[in-house]
């Protein structure tokens, strides 16, 4: 079968779309699938990549194709409007046409994230040229961008009581400031959590901690996607910094990005920015103004929610019932866990599952369960919460198309119920492929080819292959690159690696699938000799027929090898 990976997209999160669309490019199973990468522009074109292009460090590095930049900035596409109607250069890829998929792809794997992206647009342009996608359909997309309308929804199902408040665009008026911000201490109090509603990977988050109306100001602007910034501030800039500041505003991680609003005016290049910013202040106006010309409309401020953050990934059985995964501790190191820290190395660290009783451990899942059917999502979702010091559980965010490196949390909770990666992914587009034929469309077409897809599943899990031993040392830099090498052999389906830990003690150890998931490797060490936690147990035993379907006979043990000469 043909895979059709979508990355990329319009939205604020195409560089972790573009990871995504790594991981199913390299791991999905090469016996059973082929991998044909399209690069989703800022115009919303579609673009047949050059495989080589996959192994870009990020987007800005292959497109704009190299040559157009300009005056020292880096900036994405939609910095230059004209080209939105130019041709692709050959060495990027080939421009196609939605209604010349299916001469190229036969499913899509959606790993594109934002509006646009998993508010149920590109999943409606799949179904009306009749193509099967992966993830939620309309409807749990739809539910799935809308941070407000989720608080609401998973309130009906599970009775939960969060404090919130929707503030208006209109309502956000500078002579109204420090009344708004009384109004919300009173009604829920420090600190405040203010949310873009339409973001994901903590885009457009913060915290705001202090009673402080200047950080507050601040911290609603940024979830607007505007800045405010006073003639004297820019004055006082020399011109390297006006440089880094222009930077800094096409940077999605760290600025609002382009095009931005001035004076209704649309601006689309830092250069441009700077050199009208010279003359608006100079024409002796104070006040400056800048909005993303894809601002929100309104924010979502929140209660400050003190208690244990976790994330649960939910899945389905073949018959569309759901199976809520291990749910996941996060543990911030750092203050603030905004975009840059979710994703940088040591911000946090994970643990599974959370570290309280099995009973409310029990509670979560069922928890995770009820809201994925309630909520019209189907295939796969991840949505996060918080378990109070009282023993209260509060669920915020599904995320219908969950981040995707190797190492996301929903990679981390399958590998618990037995399953790799590439098996992972395999689930992904079969239950997808299913929740497709529920639809009433293109039934019996898709039927044939989830027939055709199961038959060739259950061939490739009969098919004994030859294991190939993937031993290493106790570093981090070793267990790095010994789950590289695990999940590289799983995807070529040629054999069956069998990872083996020589450990601190001097000992080796061949390790299960769930211990190749890990952040470090003392986290595997720790559990060499250690009983497997019974949720762990329970959860496994739960999905053993799915699991057998995708990978056969699995086993959880840890094995003691006495004799290193494999």
């Amino acid at each position: 079968m043909r895979i059709g990976i979508f990355f990329g997209g319009p939205s604020r999160e195409r560089e972790i779309s573009f990871a995504g669309g790594k991981t199913a490019f390299e791991y999905l199973d090469k016996s059973l699938f082929e991998p044909v990468p399209v690069f989703v522009d800022s115009f919303g074109r579609f673009i047949l990549l050059q495989k080589e292009l996959m192994y870009s460090s990020e987007i800005r590095e292959f497109y704009p194709a190299p040559g157009i930049q300009k005056d020292g900035f880096k900036t994405y596409i939609e910095s230059f409007p004209e080209l939105a109607a130019a041709g692709i250069p050959a060495e990027i890829g080939k421009l196609i046409s939605p209604a010349e998929f299916r001469e190229y792809f036969d499913f899509v794997f959606l790993a594109m994230h934002g509006p646009d992206c998993e508010d149920g647009a590109i999943q409606g342009l799949l179904e009306w040229y009749k193509i099967p996608y992966s993830g939620p359909g309309l409807m749990g997309s739809a539910v799935g961008i809308d941070k407000i309308l989720q608080n609401e929804m998973i309130a009906l199902v599970n009775g939960q009581e969060k404090k919130s408040w929707t503030l208006k665009y209109s309502q956000w008026v500078p002579k109204d400031y420090p009344l708004l911000f009384q109004v919300l201490k009173k009604h829920l109090g420090l600190p405040l959590v203010i949310k873009a509603p339409h973001q994901g990977s903590s885009i457009g988050v913060a915290i705001v901690k202090e009673d402080s109306l200047e950080e507050f100001v601040s911290a609603v602007n940024q979830c607007f996607f505007q800045i405010e910034l006073d003639a004297e501030t820019w004055k006082e800039l020399d011109e390297a910094e006006k440089l880094a500041w222009g930077q800094k505003i096409a940077n999605l991680d760290e600025g609002i990005g382009f095009p931005v609003i001035l004076d209704g005016k649309t601006i689309y290049h830092p250069t441009t920015l700077i050199s009208e910013l010279e003359i608006y202040f100079s024409e002796g106006n104070n006040h400056a103004l800048l909005s993303s010309s894809n601002a929100e409309d309104q924010v979502l401020v929140e209660e400050f929610v003190n208690g244990q953050e976790f994330s649960c990934g939910c899945i389905q059985f073949d018959d569309g019932s759901p199976l809520a995964l291990p749910p996941s501790e996060v543990i911030k190191m750092v203050k603030v866990f905004d975009f840059n820290a979710k994703y940088k190395p040591g911000a946090s660290r994970k643990r599974i599952p959370v570290d309280t009783t099995l009973e409310k451990n029990q509670e979560i899942q069922q928890m995770i369960a009820a809201t994925f059917q309630q909520l019209g999502i189907n295939a796969c979702v991840r949505i996060d919460g918080f378990l109070t010091e009282n023993g209260t559980i509060l669920l915020h965010d599904p995320n219908t198309i969950p981040g995707m490196s190797p190492t996301s949390f929903i990679f981390k909770q399958m590998a618990e119920i037995g399953l790799n990666v590439t098996q992972a992914l395999t689930y992904l587009v079969r239950q997808s492929l299913r929740e497709r034929i529920r639809t009433g469309k293109h039934t019996w077409a898709l039927r044939a080819l989830l027939e055709k897809l199961d038959a060739r599943i259950a061939a490739n899990v009969a098919t004994e292959k030859p294991a190939e031993h993937i031993v290493f040392d106790a570093t981090d830099e070793a267990y790095v690159e010994a789950r590289r090498r695990y999940g590289l052999l799983n995807a070529g389906g040629k054999v069956t690696p069998v990872p083996v830990l020589k450990a601190a003690d001097g000992q080796f150890y061949q390790l299960p699938n769930p211990l190749m998931f890990k952040e470090y490797v003392s986290d595997v060490e720790d559990l060499l000799h250690a009983e497997r936690h019974p949720l762990l147990v329970e959860t496994s035993q739960k999905a053993a027929a799915l699991t057998h379907f995708f990978a056969g006979a699995v086993s959880y043990d840890i094995i003691r090898i006495d004799n290193p000469a494999l």
